[in-house]
């Protein structure tokens, strides 16, 4: 397989960046630009460190509220050394490979603007990493949002030193194993180096991507699945139609009455005459509710893009201005705010899912009690829904910000924190939870076409159902309704969707 090169460079990120550079076959290169920027901003650091006796904030002090502590020359490297080894204190689940691989890229892509004072060799050796799915293993819990993701991103960067544990190949080796097997050597970090590394947001900011990447996928198919509800449930089109929306002009709730509209053209069962005058809110009103998620998401999408083309390491480094400012780019504020907006708004979308998922099992509009044909001795697509509402009910539990909350840390240095990492890993979990509550409306939904024959939906909604009966067939009789599921939930992160 021919690999695929991204050059890192000061082109800005975008969504379509991201989609091709997660890709596997992908390698990474630094361009000349880069390599420049980033040997200069470390030259000029050594420069004032060689000039200059005053304190200079994790560079020849201590860290937090041993900011005051000065170091020696002599200890430098071991101040940075410390500073990785002792804040690696993460706990909890590991966090997934695709979530470390999308950490090591947004880290690179940090460090690569030039203006954070690291070698060439620790960002190659980052590069290296990636290119070989080299991943080092990171824990969930830890981070407080504020001077950055710190626990993660210090066992993000501990085998730069020769500690830690990486996965490679699915092997489990040590960071020295690891050095080894690739004939690296242990990086002896410099001054300010460990704090690059370990102030920073992308931690957040690689979970808010990969979120919001899966955000605007669940969107498309929240669209199309909620469209088949409508159809087979013999919905009414009028609530769709351009007129009800031009006098209310929320631009969410205009594109996504216009995508219905559109998947519903040319459907048999919404011709037929309807016998009834309106319909349930989950249905009447999915330009209201998917339209909000949708604006939520592509307000979050920008948030998130500023995010991951900034530079978010303290202190901050500037060669042309002579100056090094401690300020404060690692607080995670503006991520865990939207974050916590994303968690509502994909957490709505599974929640009127589940209603029309209720609806269509509930023996409405002429269709079965629970969708089986021969109930009694089969229960059908009873049980689902209780799936279903439990995960529904849980991402409302997980939709409780974490940004109203702040413990302050680090003797009171640190005294107001973003909670940002706990918003991100929440958001992460809602994004699966709805995976599973739109594969259910699908089984639903799917069902109930059968009992609507002779009449058809919509080409494009008939394609979609032959699609998934490809993977999960009518159910006739009970079966084990669980690999169905799993089966659904499989299809929907896999199929290929309109750009």
């Amino acid at each position: 397989m021919s690999q695929r090169i991204h050059t890192i460079s000061s082109q800005p990120l975008t969504i379509q960046h991201l989609k091709t550079i997660l890709k596997d076959d992908v390698q990474l290169e630094l361009s000349d630009e880069v390599r420049h920027k980033i040997a200069a901003c470390r030259k000029y650091l050594d420069d004032k460190i060689r000039k200059s006796t005053h304190p200079i904030y994790g560079i020849n002090t201590g860290f937090g509220s041993l900011y005051n502590q000065n170091i020696s020359t002599d200890q430098l490297e071991k101040l940075q050394e410390n500073l990785v080894k002792s804040h690696a204190c993460g706990t909890g689940p590991e966090v997934p490979k695709e979530i470390v691989r999308l950490m090591l890229f947004l880290k690179i892509q940090s460090l690569s603007y030039g203006y954070s004072g690291v070698q060439v060799v620790t960002v190659e050796r980052l590069k290296d990493w990636y290119n070989k799915h080299v991943l080092p293993k990171i824990y969930e819990m830890g981070s407080l949002g504020a001077s950055g993701d710190l626990a993660p991103l210090a066992h993000l960067s501990l085998p730069l030193i020769g500690l830690g544990e990486v996965n490679v190949d699915g092997q489990v080796l040590s960071g020295g194993e690891a050095n080894k097997r690739f004939g690296w050597d242990v990086i002896h970090l410099q001054s300010k180096e460990g704090l690059a590394l370990l102030n920073g947001t992308q931690f957040m900011s690689s979970y808010g991507m990969w979120c919001i990447l899966h955000a605007q996928r669940i969107m498309k198919l929240a669209n199309m699945i909620g469209a088949l509800s409508v159809d087979v449930f013999d919905g009414r089109i009028e609530p769709f139609l351009a007129p009800v929306h031009a006098i209310r002009p929320h631009t969410g709730q205009v594109e996504v009455a216009k995508e219905v509209r559109t998947l519903l053209n040319g459907s048999e069962l919404q011709k037929q005459a309807k016998k009834h005058v309106q319909d349930p809110y989950s249905f009447r009103c999915i330009p209201q509710v998917h339209g909000a998620s949708w604006q939520a998401i592509q307000y979050i999408t920008q948030i998130m893009l500023t995010e991951i083309n900034s530079v978010t390491d303290n202190p901050n480094v500037f060669p042309e201005e002579d100056m090094i400012i401690s300020g404060g780019n690692f607080h995670g504020q503006p991520l865990a705010l939207a974050l916590d907006y994303l968690a509502i708004a994909l957490a709505e979308l599974g929640n009127i899912s589940e209603r029309r998922t209720y609806q269509l099992i509930s023996g409405s509009r002429e269709l079965p009690n629970y969708l089986t044909a021969n109930p009694g001795i089969n229960s059908g697509l009873m049980i689902p829904q209780y799936t279903s509402a439990s995960l529904v009910s849980q991402n409302k539990q997980l939709c409780t910000p974490a940004s109203v909350d702040s413990i302050v840390s680090s003797n009171g240095q640190e005294d107001h924190v973003s909670m940002g990492a706990n918003a991100a890993t929440k958001a992460y979990r809602i994004v699966h939870n709805l995976y599973s509550i739109l594969a259910i409306e699908l089984i639903t939904a799917s069902q109930a076409l059968h009992f609507r024959k002779p009449l058809k939906t919509s080409p494009p909604l008939k394609k979609l159902v032959d699609t998934f009966r490809q993977h999960v067939p009518f159910i006739e009789n009970d079966r084990v309704l669980h690999d169905d599921m799993m089966k659904a939930e499989h299809f929907l992160k896999q199929i290929e969707l309109p750009e």
